[in-house]
């Protein structure tokens, strides 16, 4: 697809003045169709986790982690946009050169995660959301990205979706809980446990 296609040169459009909306393929769906509500999902936690990089980035220049935090949020913020692309097409016709996540991006994910998680402590207990201020952040992505997660999980169980997509948002929301905790570590603010 080229950049031409996704060039705004107006912002209101009219066109779902009636309750309807446009899916990249082309086809008209109404706003509360449960593909609507995936991708609608998916936008938020890109959103949630633009507050997440602003914090981040007040941190001082050079304090721990805040370079690589910065560059794992971005690089998830790109790949949310390809999910959202792709949970706004109708699979059997998704055009064959757009970029979706693939067991790559899991697989990264998934070596950020051991990464982060071999310099914690383990856990003893549920931990209670917070961890200053960017950790509380990462918190509200994760539990967002859990509700897109269910979201497409939903949409599956309608019609076909990448397994690939519901598989990255399962190990995002993972990413998220570890980055949380990565993150409260590398601004020194401890972790409040359960008490049961």
């Amino acid at each position: 697809m080229s950049a031409e296609r996704f060039r705004l040169t107006r912002i209101y459009t009219r066109t779902g003045d009636a309750g309807e909306t446009g899916l990249v393929t082309g086809q008209r769906v109404k706003k509360s169709d449960a593909r609507i509500a995936a991708y609608g999902d998916v936008d938020e936690l890109n959103s949630q986790l633009g507050v997440a990089r602003a914090i981040n980035r007040q941190r001082p220049a050079g304090a721990p982690e805040r370079d690589s935090i910065e560059a794992s949020l971005r690089d998830v913020q790109n790949e949310l946009f390809l999910v959202g692309s792709d949970l706004a097409c109708v699979l059997a016709e998704r055009p064959a050169q757009m970029k979706v996540v693939t067991q790559a991006e899991i697989a990264r994910l998934e070596q950020q995660i051991d990464a982060m998680n071999g310099t914690l402590g383990p856990l003893t207990e549920f931990i209670l959301p917070g961890g200053g201020a960017l950790g509380a952040a990462l918190h509200v992505a994760r539990a967002v990205c859990r509700r897109a997660e269910r979201s497409a999980v939903e949409l599956a169980q309608r019609e076909p979706v990448d397994p690939a997509t519901i598989a990255w948002l399962n190990r995002l929301s993972d990413f998220l809980f570890v980055l949380a905790r990565f993150a409260a570590k590398s601004c020194g603010e401890a972790e409040e446990l359960w008490k049961r």
